[in-house]
This record gives structure tokens, sequence and C-alpha cells, in this order.
């Protein structure tokens, strides 16, 4: 092994400081937010706040939870997470592994199908109208349903599929196994590297969407966590209908804190999940990128 000079030794200080910089660029924003979530909300809006809270409180909080609106958005959020999460995976593999299938009919008219959708939209209007001659207006099917077959995810499980030997199906059908059977005990069980691929990315849609809540939704009761962020961003003053104009001036919240709290519990559930599924993340899109 080659032993490094003093040019080597130049560069790598000078790339760790560039990285160093960048890594303090690019997480400082998010750590900002988090000692604002516990630090007074008029103190912070003094500003000076810069490496730890100058007021520590858990005021935020305590106004996140007692605030039904807040709470009821989250319990939404989450629930058409986990349910959207499930039915996209669930629904979006069935799909692609009948269209992995060479000998399925029209198979190319499905795939042309597939393209195009990608590649040419309704629009806003033309959706809405689906949505409502479906029946599905201002309600919570409103966010699973027209998500639970994503056409991206589509053609990488497709390619991933095709590199599942066919010898495993068949031998399962000569013991008198059914297609769903297969599918379910042994297909999917092969598949945790496309499945965590997906979920990660099927379940942050979810739990970021707020445009469905917005154009689809008009129940106060429907909406999602996303929504309500993007509601305390447009306004000069924190809604303090809920718990009283007096407890919230107590309480000294105001409408950054209250956001920078939203943010650290909506970003909360994904710093959590993602460290268990990142091996199977990077596995999943080389393996289903594999053939096109």
């Amino acid at each position: 092994m080659a032993r490094k000079t003093r040019e080597d030794y130049t560069v790598d200080t000078i790339n760790y400081i560039l990285l160093a910089l960048v890594a303090l660029i690019t997480l400082y924003p998010f750590y900002y937010v988090l000692i604002a979530s516990f630090n007074l909300g008029q103190d912070t809006a003094r500003g000076g706040l810069y490496l730890l809270p100058r007021a520590f409180t858990l005021n935020n909080y305590i106004y996140f939870f007692n605030d039904k609106h807040w709470v009821n958005a989250f319990f939404i959020t989450v629930a058409r997470t986990v349910v959207g999460t499930l039915l996209g995976v669930i629904f979006t593999c069935l799909v692609a592994y009948g269209l992995s299938k060479p000998y399925l009919l029209f198979r190319r008219f499905y795939f042309l199908l597939i393209v195009i959708a990608m590649n040419i939209s309704g629009g806003l209007i033309a959706f809405y109208v689906v949505l409502r001659g479906l029946g599905l207006l201002n309600t919570f099917a409103v966010y699973v349903v027209p998500t639970m077959l994503s056409l991206f995810f589509l053609l990488i499980a497709v390619s991933f599929f095709r590199e599942i030997p066919e010898e495993i199906g068949e031998s399962a059908r000569m013991d008198g196994a059914g297609e769903m059977t297969i599918f379910f005990r042994m297909i999917l069980p092969i598949s945790l590297p496309l499945l965590a691929t997906m979920g990660l990315f099927l379940g942050s849609n979810q739990w970021n969407a707020w445009l469905d809540s917005a154009y689809f939704v008009q129940g106060q009761g429907l909406r999602t966590l996303a929504y309500r962020m993007i509601e305390v961003i447009n306004q000069t003053m924190i809604n303090t209908d809920a718990i009283g104009a007096a407890y919230a001036g107590s309480m000294q919240v105001t409408s950054f804190s209250a956001q920078a709290t939203a943010m650290v519990i909506s970003v909360f559930p994904i710093i959590c999940v993602y460290p268990f599924i990142q091996k199977y993340f990077v596995q999943g899109m080389m393996l289903g990128s594999v053939k096109g």
C-alpha cells in the first residue's frame, strides 16, 4: 500500500472540510426546527436562537396534543399511511406479478396502457369528476383507493418478478397450489427488498400528502397532518379557537412554534422506520432495475 504524500493529506483535509460544511448546511435546518419546538414561541420570535433552546418548554407539544384538530389530523395521517401503503404494495405487486408472466393474454396492450397513463394525465378536473362518480369525495377512501396502483413501482416490480425462477411456481402448482397461494406464500416472502423499497416510498408519499385533503375533502375530521401544517404556514396568527385564546397566550405558543412542533412529530416516525429498512432499500432498487 502506497504511503500518502503531503498533497494527499491536503486533498483529504479539504474534502473533509467541504463534506462537514455540506453536512452542516443540510442538517442544521432540521436541528433548528427541533430546538424551536422545545423553546417558548414568543422567545423564539425574538431571534438569536442557534444551538440550544433558550427558554426550554414542552408547552408547544402540550398545545399540539390538546388541540383536537391536530390530534385528529395525526391519527388520520397514520391511518392513511398504514392502510394506503399496505393496499398500494399488495395491489401493485399483484398486478406486476401477472404482467411478469410471458403467457398473459394482451400483455403488450396492458403495458401500452401503462406507458400512456404514465405520460398523459387527464388533469385535476377530470380526476375530480371520476372521484365524484365513484362516490369517494369527502371520504377516507379518497386517500387510499386512487393510490392502490403505483405505475412507477409497477414497472420495477415486473422486472423484479421476472428474476424469480419460474421453477418455484411450477413445483408449487404440481403440489396443487393455486396462483394466489404461490404469490402470498412463496413469491412475497422472497421479495422483501422490493416490498421494503415500495413501502418506504409509498408510505412517505402518503404521510406527506396534502393536496388530496385540500381538493377532495371538506370535512374537518378528515384533514391530514400535512394539510394542517400548510394551514399554519398560511396563517399570520395561530388559530386558538380549539383551546381558547387565553390559554394559548399563557402557553406562549406562536404560529412558528406550533408549525415546528408539527414538523418534528411528522418527521419522527419516518426517522424511526427508515433504519430498519435501509438495507432492503438499496437491494430493492438494484434488483428491480436489472431488466427493462
